[in-house]
């Protein structure tokens, strides 16, 4: 009686796929449990630019006022129902294109612990009180605010380089940053609800980083295996 050889390769792909369909679901059943931080992060991004937008205006700038006024009006789409479906492909994204490898957590240790101290500047500025004194404020630390702020960007560059929607928003933000002073009109507007995001996107950055850190652990200790 031959001998019915086994099915190896196909025994492998469906391993693989099995492994694939366990990551991509823990991983988008991981950002559904942060619905909340997104939605007040997107209704934090959507008011903070809509306040840019018209400051903007308030000055005469009407192409900088048209483009937060866009990014502002993509956010608000994003709000409601249709939050549950960006969500959905952020955690996509995530899972396929960074939670088995290319995912750089050193960069975003140094992003997280950047942004501690980016924090640690808006507090300063939000406790300045009056007008007078926050722009006195603006006047002396807006160079060491944009210096760590333009860090936190390009450590997060590095780390999210995939084509997708992580990769998009950095370079949007980043892009805004560098061109059309999107920190300064920020600070200038009082600080609260920069400090806000900043404080929601390190937390959400902490989690990658445990994650990755988690992953980068098991696979040292399955190649010591």
């Amino acid at each position: 009686m031959a001998k019915t050889k086994p099915q190896l390769p196909t025994t492998l792909l469906l391993l693989l796929f099995l492994l694939l369909t366990t990551t991509i679901t823990t991983t988008a059943f991981s950002f559904s449990r942060s619905y909340s931080q997104y939605k007040t992060l997107f209704s934090l991004s959507h008011s903070l630019l809509t306040r840019v937008s018209n400051l903007r205006a308030s000055r005469g700038d009407i192409a900088g006022s048209n483009r937060a006024k866009v990014i502002a009006q993509k956010l608000e789409r994003g709000l409601g129902f249709g939050l549950w479906g960006l969500s959905w492909s952020v955690g996509w994204d995530y899972a396929v294109n960074y939670a088995w490898s290319n995912f750089d957590y050193r960069e975003l240790y140094g992003a997280v612990s950047e942004m501690n101290e980016l924090l640690r500047f808006l507090g300063e500025l939000t406790r300045s009180g009056s007008e007078a004194g926050r722009a006195t404020w603006i006047a002396g630390n807006y160079k060491n605010v944009l210096r760590v702020s333009q860090s936190v960007l390009r450590r997060l560059v590095k780390v999210f380089h995939q084509s997708g929607p992580l990769k998009e928003t950095v370079e949007i933000v980043q892009r805004e940053v560098a061109e059309g002073d999107l920190l300064s009109d920020c600070l200038e507007l009082g600080g609260n609800d920069l400090k806000g995001l900043v404080q929601i996107v390190k937390d959400l950055a902490s989690q990658f980083s445990s994650s990755s850190s988690s992953s980068s652990s098991q696979d040292d200790y399955n190649s010591d295996l």
